[in-house]
């Protein structure tokens, strides 16, 4: 469909997702630089009120749009535009087609994470990738535990995958941005290593590991702090305790 249309912007939209009547002006707008290759909308859940999942998904998406991918783009270096609202340059994707159709993980055709791979090509090809914050999109997200975790896998699969590609940017990337890719990849393991720890100096020394825990629970509080007055949300504060 690609190869055959005629346009000079693509935009993709999930089937289950809803846009605000000004989301494809908005985002050509964005698109007027030829410099930029991807523009993303901010995602909202449809769904927001049916569960308490559902509301924790939807300040989770507030979270990485307004916070995680607005500092990208202010270095026009959006790691991932999510699939459900992102507006491609028709001529940076035919250039990418083929790089993108061919994706393999542990030597199998890949069709998972496309939308974080095909920004990654596009950063690689010298593209710059925005962040649209006033093109809002509603899409639906998991209203149960089972979905959820499947789905989590999933991104964090393509998250895995696409590390080595982002890594390979990393002489290329502003200082922020480089300390931003190490951090979203090294951010798992060392809190992985840090609960091991505080679990052995409970077990084998006797005693509670306050500093680990109180040290997390802050960083934790700041970023749910700030999101709280940048949205004027106080439930923010609250949704610290599931991060």
């Amino acid at each position: 469909a690609i190869r055959s249309s005629s346009g000079d912007l693509v935009l993709n939209v999930d089937s289950d997702t809803i846009l605000a009547a000004d989301v494809v002006t908005k985002l050509v707008l964005k698109m007027h630089d030829p410099e930029i290759g991807a523009a993303m909308g901010q995602l909202i859940a449809s769904n927001r009120d049916q569960t308490w999942l559902t509301r924790l998904i939807d300040m989770e998406y507030w979270l990485a749009c307004n916070e995680e991918r607005a500092a990208q783009a202010r270095f026009g270096a959006v790691m991932c535009c999510c699939g459900p609202c992102a507006m491609y340059r028709r001529s940076a994707l035919t250039l990418l087609l083929d790089q993108y159709e061919a994706q393999f993980f542990r030597g199998k055709p890949s069709d998972f994470g496309e939308d974080r791979h095909l920004t990654i090509l596009m950063l690689k090809a010298g593209f710059r990738t925005e962040y649209v914050p006033d093109a809002i999109a509603a899409t639906v997200v998991p209203h149960s535990l089972g979905p959820y975790l499947r789905q989590q896998l999933r991104w964090a699969r393509s998250t895995f995958r696409d590390t080595f590609l982002a890594l390979r940017l990393l002489p290329e990337l502003d200082g922020y941005l480089t300390l931003d890719v190490i951090g979203q990849n090294l951010g798992p393991f060392l809190l992985a290593v840090s609960t091991l720890a505080a679990l052995a100096q409970l077990v084998i020394g006797g005693s509670i590991p306050w500093w680990t825990g109180l040290t997390i629970a802050a960083m934790t509080m700041v970023r749910c702090s700030v999101a709280a007055i940048r949205a004027r949300d106080l439930r923010f504060i609250g949704f610290s305790l599931h991060t």
